[in-house]
């Protein structure tokens, strides 16, 4: 004799199958976000008027330095300085494809990600001449 399954057990049973495709598809996403950003390295220091900007890898510039008042962002990729009507459309396989906003606060430093990034808000602390590395992942050592 078979039993009729119960409203509970159609739902219980619905809700795991459900609860498992979302996670198997979570995780793709995250894969493929993962494997979208290429390796970059950048150390950040934090000026009386400034910001001074050393990449370590990934970028065709070596060092950056520019003034910046609190709360202006300047939009930076893999050429150095731009903007964000005039990204460049060059690229280059050797470089790391990326493009951030880098933004002075009051007490530290705000990164907003848009391309090329595996972040997409960083913002932390940082002491006039303080330095804090950064890389596709976020904050590093």
């Amino acid at each position: 004799m078979k039993t009729k399954p119960t409203l509970k057990s159609l739902f219980t049973k619905s809700f795991i199958a459900v609860f498992i495709l979302t996670l198997n598809f979570g995780l793709m996403a995250q894969n493929q976000n993962s494997s979208d950003v290429k390796d970059f390295k950048i150390k950040i220091e934090k000026t009386d008027n400034g910001i001074k900007m050393q990449s370590l890898k990934g970028s065709a510039w070596v060092d950056l330095s520019f003034s910046l008042p609190n709360d202006k962002p300047q939009t930076i990729d893999e050429y150095g300085m731009t903007t964000l009507d005039k990204v460049s459309s060059d690229k280059d396989v050797n470089l790391a494809d990326f493009l951030f906003t880098i933004t002075k606060t009051k007490n530290g430093i705000k990164l907003t990600g848009i391309e090329g990034t595996a972040w997409k808000e960083l913002s932390f602390t940082l002491t006039k001449n303080g330095q804090q590395m950064i890389d596709q992942f976020g904050m590093t050592e």
